[in-house]
């Protein structure tokens, strides 16, 4: 997926395609997550869709919970699913963050302003 050591630095616009690249999949892991989170709220905490979302959306984003949960089912649902968020946010940062942390590596290799390995 990124280019070698030895291989020269890619150019700033394919580069930008693939930031952009890297941004959608981070978008779609977090709608994806916010999903699962949506039906886990309505279908064990009994929770309408709006009250779903919200929770769920609140929970990824780390600010907390808003409803009150009754059931121990959807209480042990919500414990794992902030453990969750909390591991998404990590792979969604690396998604995104991936490709500018590997051309600044990438260009520490390089040689002076020929863009050549060194």
């Amino acid at each position: 997926m990124f280019e070698h050591r030895s291989q020269p630095l890619l150019p700033r616009h394919k580069f930008v395609r693939r930031a952009i690249n890297h941004v959608l999949r981070g978008c779609a892991l977090v709608v994806a997550a916010d999903a699962l989170g949506t039906l886990g709220y309505h279908a064990l905490g009994g929770l309408p869709w709006v009250d779903a979302v919200l929770n769920a959306s609140m929970i990824l984003g780390g600010m907390g919970p808003v409803d009150r949960l009754d059931t121990t089912s959807a209480k042990l649902f919500a414990s794992f699913y902030a453990l969750f968020s909390g591991l998404a946010f990590i792979a969604v940062m690396a998604v995104v963050l991936g490709p500018w942390v590997h051309r600044m590596l990438h260009s520490l290799h390089l040689d002076g302003s020929r863009g050549q390995p060194r």
